[in-house]
This record gives structure tokens, C-alpha cells and sequence, in this order.
């Protein structure tokens, strides 16, 4: 079997955002306690922040980062979680079940994003709360001084401001079991009355509607329709989440589905198109798919559990162990989201940190990296600049969520200095070598300065605490350039980061 492709420099797709491959850290489970903050960690630094898992977040060079949530921020009171540790109260959180010791909060976060080296995205409850008290928290946060809230903030020892440059509107507020739930145009009425809001504040702020919580919604896209007529010329993006999974057993078929994922993203753009039309607007509005992510191995376990529960604090959830046929679909779910660069401006894989999450901790003990951590890693350091398009002729094959699946899933990116390109490849096929030929023309003179894979492992391996190394990147082999074409072999069930220097000169 062979793949016949062809990159040219000049046909461009748009500039990849680097914060498309940013992250997300809810009040859930263990994502915040013992994930990112545990005081008395032999790693924690003077206030709590685990070193080890620090590291591991730099590792993956993380942009952005959206808290506190998430569903937890649709019932949540920021202001319970600033001032003093020893006078902040203990909540009941009642999307998880759990109880919600605030010991960390908005400057607690910032401090981190500091340490981590990422932006802040903020979201705001929108649920059992509003205007008044979203506005409150904007001052708080990005307000120099002077003010009652600039200057509460500046009296717990945060003497300039956050700047937050990005706000999410609330959170899957198309959800019936989202505390708040609304109408469509209820909520789009909402939104559009808090973004104008926050741009009379400062007009250069930017600012994220809520779409649709998946594409099996009934309201979708209908919900996204309605929304952005009620918000189109105030906000700037709109979100949508999607999670993937493989109840069935059938890994084509799972791979298949980020085909589901591209068909979601171009729903949207052309209800965006729509809209915009019908307002005669010049603005466009981009997508910020702000959760996606592999979530099933153990959903229906963990959804009895939460019913069973009794309140407690900071529970192992969600801590899904990802295998390496996961890692395979999350870097071809990556390679869509660079096709499609010239709608989706920001995404967020979620989580971060135990919670479906690319990073696992043992409370009191290590930090590792699961199988989904390289992908991501590999997209995040090389996959910034400009998208080519990559025509790709390959056999295709038939499941039951898509048509017409590419055996050879590929996308490519040239850097921003325009000295490489880096090129992702994704064999999906169960068993067979797939021959490669990839034409690279109008780039001069050529050469392969990195190749990287992860390829030769049952679908099923993992990585574990005891064995964090089962599943990592290797040097690639069996790829070569002959006369400007890169040839060879792309072993079956394999993925490829491929970097080529381009000749400055030619």
C-alpha cells in the first residue's frame, strides 16, 4: 500500500494560533489538589506548587490555560477563593459532588501561570450568577488600583494586575445539567450584555460564547445559530467541546472520528458564516474549541461513583490511563485542528493535570507522562506558523461515523522563520506498511533534521507509574529525502514528526 503527497510552500492554509494547543484546569478530582498543588509534596515550592509536575507542563510548552472551569464554575463564587487561606470557606460543589476548599483561587492561578509560562483564560460563572458579579471580577483582576475591587485585590499582596486578555462567557450553558442551564436565547442575551461589558472596560478584550457541549446535542447547531445572533458583534469566539471515545472496540472506527471532528468545525464555521451574513457584519467571529479530548475508559464507572459519594474533598475522577491507540486518534484529532487553523484560533485539551489528562501525579509521590502527552508535546513546539495544505492520495476506508477515512493522516506547518517545516504523519492502518511519497516543492534545497515516532507497541500499552516509559517517542527510521521527496516507510500503527530545513537562500 502507498500514499502519494504533495506539499508546495506557497498553498497556505492560515497561521496556526499557539494557543490551539493550550490546556485546561478545572476544580475536579484531582487536577488542582495533589495535581498541580499539594503543600508538603517534597517537590512544592514555597507555595505548594508541585515542581515535578511544573516540569512536565513546560515540558509540553502550554499557551493558555482556561480555569476554574468547566462545570464547577457554573455555581462557583470567585470571591471565595482570594484573601487569606485560613478565612476562605469550604463550599459544596454540585456538579461533582465534592466539597470545595478554595485554598487555591484566581491568584493562586496566576501565580502558577507565571511558573508554568502560560497565559490565563478565565472563565466566568454565568450559571447562578451574572452581569454584576462578572463585572466585579474583571476589576478585580485587570484594574491597576484605585477601585474598591483593585483594591482588595492589592491588599492581598497582588499590587498590579493580572491583565487577563481572554474570558469564556460561562460554561456549556446549552446543558440541562448545568446549574443555571438557559435557553439559547436567554443566555445568548446574557452573554452579549457581559461582553459589551468587559469591552466598555477595555475594548481589546477578548471574549469566548458558549456553543454547543457536542455535536449529539439536540439544540445543535441551532443552539450556535441563536447564540451569535444575540452576540456576534460583541464577542470574539465561540466555543465547542467534544470528547472521544471507543465503547465499541473497533479502532478504525475510532480513528474515524476525527473525520467527526472535522465535520463539527465546518458546521460551525458555516453557522458563523451565516450569521455573519445575515447582520451584514464585517467581523469574524473564530472557533475556540476550549475542551476535547479522550474520555470513556472508565466514564460509567466514574458517573455511578459521584452518585454514591459523600462530599468529599478532592477525589480521584476522570483519571482516565490512556493506551497508545488513544495516542494515535489525540495526534490525528491535532493534525485537524492545523487543518482547519484558519477557523479554530484556540483549543484546550481537557485537562491538564489526572483529569483526562496528558500528566498523572501519585499524591505524596512522582509525576509522569501518559501516552497522549507526546502528540501533543510534538504539535505544541513544532506545529507554530503557517499550515500547508497537504494533498494526500491514498487508499480510504468505510466505518460507521465517517466515509471515505485516509489511511495516511497527515498535516504540516512551516515555522514561523520560515526555516523548517514540520510534518506530521499518522499510518492508521492495522497492519500494513504504508509507502511513502511526499513531494516538497517550491522549498529549495531540503534536508531532514529530526525525525521522531511512536510506533511497535500493542494498542493497548500504557504508561504507569511503575512503567512511565512503555510508550515514549523513539528516533524515526525507514524516512529519507530523494531529489525533494520525502520516501520510505511508515510502519503500520505508527505516528511521525518530521522536521525538514529549508535552504534560506534559495
Amino acid at each position: 500500500m502507498r500514499a502519494r503527497a504533495t506539499i508546495h510552500r506557497d498553498f497556505t492554509i492560515a497561521t496556526v494560533d499557539r494557543r490551539v494547543y493550550g490546556s485546561f484546569l478545572e476544580h475536579m478530582g484531582r487536577a488542582v489538589y495533589t495535581g498541580i498543588y499539594e503543600p508538603g509534596h517534597e517537590t512544592a515550592d514555597k507555595n505548594g506548587f508541585r515542581q515535578d509536575t511544573l516540569e512536565l507542563v513546560r515540558g509540553l510548552d502550554v499557551p493558555i490555560v482556561r480555569y476554574p472551569g468547566g462545570n464547577f464554575v457554573s455555581a462557583y463564587n470567585w470571591e471565595d477563593g482570594i484573601g487569606p487561606r485560613d478565612q476562605r470557606p469550604t463550599r459544596l460543589d454540585l456538579a461533582w459532588r465534592t466539597r470545595e476548599t478554595n485554598q487555591m483561587g484566581v491568584n493562586e492561578f496566576a501565580d502558577w501561570a507565571k511558573l508554568a509560562n502560560t497565559e490565563m483564560m478565565l472563565a466566568m460563572n454565568l450559571g447562578s450568577r451574572g452581569l454584576e458579579d462578572a463585572r466585579n471580577f474583571l476589576e478585580y483582576c485587570n484594574h491597576p488600583g484605585g477601585t474598591y475591587w483593585s483594591d482588595l485585590r492589592k491588599s492581598h499582596g497582588y499590587a498590579d494586575p493580572h491583565d487577563v486578555r481572554i474570558w469564556c462567557l460561562g460554561n456549556e450553558m446549552d446543558g440541562p445539567w448545568q446549574v443555571g442551564h438557559k435557553t439559547a436565547r436567554d443566555y445568548g442575551h446574557l452573554a452579549n450584555e457581559v461582553s459589551k461589558a468587559f469591552k466598555y472596560f477595555d475594548q481589546s478584550l477578548e471574549t469566548v460564547v458558549c456553543g454547543s457541549s457536542n455535536d449529539k446535542m439536540k439544540t445543535y447547531p441551532d443552539w450556535e445559530a441563536t447564540v451569535l445572533e444575540e452576540s456576534y458583534d460583541s464577542v470574539d469566539y465561540i466555543s465547542l467541546h467534544k470528547y472521544f471515545g471507543n465503547e465499541e472496540k473497533d479502532t478504525l472506527n475510532y480513528f474515524g472520528r476525527a473525520e467527526e471532528l472535522d465535520r463539527y468545525i465546518v458546521t460551525i464555521g458555516g453557522v458563523i458564516d451565516y450569521i455573519k451574513a445575515k447582520k451584514r457584519s464585517k467581523k469574524d467571529v473564530k472557533i475556540c474549541f476550549d475542551e476535547w479530548n479522550v474520555w470513556y475508559h472508565d466514564r460509567k464507572t466514574d458517573d455511578q461513583r459521584i452518585k454514591e459519594w459523600d462530599w468529599p474533598v478532592a477525589p480521584a475522577l476522570l483519571e482516565e490511563v490512556y493506551n497508545f491507540e488513544d495516542a494515535l486518534l489525540i495526534a490525528s484529532l491535532l493534525n485537524v485542528f492545523i487543518r482547519r487553523s484558519d477557523r479554530v484560533k484556540i483549543a484546550c485539551m481537557a485537562q491538564l493535570v489526572n483529569v483526562i489528562a496528558p500528566i498523572l501525579t501519585r499524591e505524596g509521590g512522582p509525576a509522569w507522562a501518559q501516552t497522549i502527552y507526546y502528540p501533543l508535546q510534538f504539535a505544541s513546539k513544532h506545529g507554530r506558523g503557517t499550515a500547508l495544505n497537504v494533498s494526500v492520495d491514498v487508499p480510504r476506508y468505510d466505518c460507521d461515523v465517517s466515509q471515505d477515512v485516509p489511511y495516511l493522516d497527515a498535516s504540516a506547518v512551516q515555522a514561523e522563520d520560515g526555516k523548517s517545516v514540520a510534518i506530521f504523519l499518522i499510518n492508521r492502518h492495522l497492519d500494513s506498511d504504508l509507502g511513502l511519497d511526499l513531494s516538497l516543492e517550491g522549498f529549495g534545497k531540503t534536508r531532514v533534521i529530526e525525525h521522531v515516532e511512536l510506533s511497535g507497541h500493542k494498542l493497548e500499552d500504557r504508561n504507569s507509574i511503575d512503567a512511565p516509559d512503555t510508550v515514549t517517542p523513539k528516533k524515526g527510521s525507514g524516512i529519507g529525502l530523494e531529489d525533494g521527496k520525502l520516501a520510505g516507510t511508515l510502519k503500520p500503527l505508527s505516528y511521525h514528526m518530521i522536521r525538514i530545513s529549508l535552504d534560506a537562500s534559495a
